[in-house]
C-alpha cells in the first residue's frame, strides 16, 4: 500500500498532481458515457449493406452481425459507441448506371430491411417519432446516389413505399439531371446544367413524399440550386469542412451559409482524406472541424456522419463504430456544452427530419409529379421506348404470313380459328 511517510515536498506535489489528473481524466469520461447514454447518437451514413454484398452476396443467414472483424461496424461495437439510430445506404456503383442499377439498388433495400428487422437489436424506422422512440438501434435507409431511380418519379415513389426515407441526388458520377462532385466518371456531362428540369422535378417530388435531400457527393453548382429551390431542410449526410480540407466532396462557406438560411444539417465525415486531405489524421483534426462549422453556422446545423464502411482510411483513434465517445470527449475537452452536443448527437437530425415530414403534411393535398424526363437527356441503349407494334405490314404468298412477328391479336385469333377448325372437322358419306 501506498503510504505518504516518508515523501518529500517534491513527492507529494507530484503525487498530488497525478491523483487529479487521474480523477479529471475519469470524470471526463463518466461524463461523455453520460451525456451519450440520455441521446444516444444517430449517425447519417454507414455502409455496411455493402461489405454485406462484397463479403456474402447479401447471404445475411452466413454473416455474423454481432462480430465482424472485416467491417469497422456490428452490434456489439454499435452498443459500444452508443448508438441509437444509423442511416444505412443502400449503395449502386455509378458503372451500374443505365444498365441494371434499380435492380441493384432493390437488392439493397431488401438487405437493409431484413438486417434491421431479423435482428432483436435493431429496429426498422421510418419516422422520426419512431426514431425517437425506440430503445433499440434504429435504422433509418437511404439510397446512395440519384442514378438507382433510373430517371423515374414513379421509380422514386416506390422506393419511398418500401421504407426509403433519404436520397443523395449523385454519387461519383453525373445523372441525366444532376452533376456530382467528382469527374471520375465520363457519364452526362454538360454545361451549365447543375440541375435539369426534371432535376428540379425530383426535388419537389422528394419534398412531397417527405424524403431527405442528401448533397453528399453533390456539385457544389447542384446543391446550391436545390438550396435554392428545395420548401424543406436538406442534409449533406457525410461531408466535412472545405476550409480546413479542400477536397471539393466538403462544404464552402458559401453554401454552409445557405445551409443554415435552410435550415439543414452537415453530418461530419470521419474518412481522413475529407479530414486531413491525406490519410493521417487523429480525433483532434476531426473535432477543428466540429470546432469551424460551429463558428460558421452554429452547433444546431452540425451532425455526425462518419461514413464506415465507405472508405478505408480513419483517423487513429476513431477506427469504428465504437469509438464516437473519443470524440464528444474531445469535444467536452473543447468546452462544448452539453446542450450543443445533445444536438449533434441526436436532437438536430431529428428536428430537421421533423420538419421534413411537416413540410410532406402541408403538400399534402399535391398530387403525385407526372413530370417524365425527356428522352432526348436520358437516352441509352437500354432505355426501351414503348411504342404500338404495328401489325399492317404483311405480305402474301403461297398462305398468309407475317413480315416479321404476327402481332399479338391475330395471333390469338389465328390459333382460335385453328383450334376451332380441329374441334369440327366435316365428315363425308361413303
Amino acid at each position: 500500500m501506498l503510504t505518504l511517510k516518508g515523501l518529500g515536498v517534491c513527492e507529494l506535489s507530484l503525487c498530488c498532481a497525478f491523483l487529479l489528473l487521474l480523477r479529471g481524466v475519469q470524470s471526463d469520461s463518466s461524463k461523455t458515457l453520460e451525456l451519450m447514454s440520455m441521446y444516444r447518437l444517430i449517425d447519417g451514413h454507414n455502409d455496411l449493406p455493402l461489405h454485406l454484398r462484397m463479403l456474402g452476396n447479401n447471404k445475411l443467414s452466413q454473416f455474423d452481425l454481432y462480430n465482424s472483424p472485416k467491417t469497422a461496424t456490428d452490434i456489439t461495437r454499435l452498443k459500444a459507441g452508443h448508438v441509437g439510430g444509423q442511416m444505412f445506404a443502400a449503395y449502386v456503383l455509378c458503372t451500374a448506371q443505365d444498365k441494371d442499377a434499380v435492380r441493384l439498388a432493390l437488392e439493397q433495400i431488401d438487405v437493409i430491411r431484413r438486417m434491421c428487422t431479423e435482428y432483436p437489436e435493431l429496429e426498422l424506422a421510418t419516422t422520426a417519432a419512431e426514431m425517437n422512440a425506440t430503445k433499440k438501434i434504429a435504422c433509418l435507409i437511404s439510397v446512395e446516389g440519384g442514378h438507382a431511380i433510373d430517371s423515374s418519379l414513379p421509380a422514386l415513389r416506390m422506393f419511398y413505399q418500401l421504407g426509403v426515407r433519404s436520397m443523395a441526388l449523385t454519387h461519383t458520377c453525373n445523372t441525366p439531371w444532376a452533376e456530382s462532385s467528382s469527374l471520375y466518371y465520363p457519364y452526362y456531362k454538360r454545361e451549365n446544367k447543375s440541375l435539369t428540369e426534371f432535376g428540379k422535378a425530383v426535388v419537389h417530388e422528394m419534398n412531397r413524399l417527405g424524403m431527405l435531400i442528401d448533397l453528399s457527393h453533390s456539385s457544389w453548382a447542384t446543391a446550391e440550386a436545390v438550396l435554392q429551390l428545395s420548401k424543406a431542410p436538406v442534409i449533406f449526410s457525410h461531408s466535412a469542412a472545405y476550409k480546413i480540407c479542400n477536397n471539393p466532396r466538403n462544404v464552402p462557406d458559401k453554401l454552409l451559409l445557405m445551409l443554415k438560411a435552410n435550415g439543414g444539417l452537415i453530418m461530419v465525415n470521419f474518412y481522413s482524406d475529407f479530414i486531413a486531405c491525406g490519410d493521417q489524421s487523429d480525433v483532434s483534426l476531426v473535432a477543428d472541424h466540429f470546432d469551424y462549422l460551429k463558428h460558421v453556422i452554429g452547433a444546431e446545423h452540425i451532425g455526425i456522419g462518419s461514413d464506415y464502411d465507405g472508405a478505408s482510411g480513419f483517423p487513429q483513434g476513431l477506427e469504428d463504430v465504437s469509438k464516437y465517445p473519443a470524440l464528444i470527449g474531445e469535444l467536452l475537452r473543447r468546452h462544448w456544452s452539453e446542450a450543443d452536443l445533445a444536438g449533434v448527437l441526436r436532437l438536430n437530425f431529428l428536428r430537421v427530419f421533423e420538419k421534413v415530414e411537416k413540410i410532406r403534411d402541408e403538400l399534402r393535398n399535391t398530387l403525385p409529379s407526372e413530370v417524365s424526363i425527356p428522352l432526348a437527356e436520358a437516352q441509352n441503349e437500354c432505355r426501351l421506348v414503348l411504342r404500338h407494334p404495328n401489325s399492317s405490314k404483311m405480305v402474301k404468298s403461297s398462305g398468309m404470313q407475317a413480315s416479321n412477328l404476327l402481332g399479338s391479336g391475330a395471333l390469338f385469333w389465328t390459333v382460335l380459328f385453328f383450334h376451332f377448325m380441329l374441334l369440327h372437322k366435316p365428315t363425308y358419306l361413303n
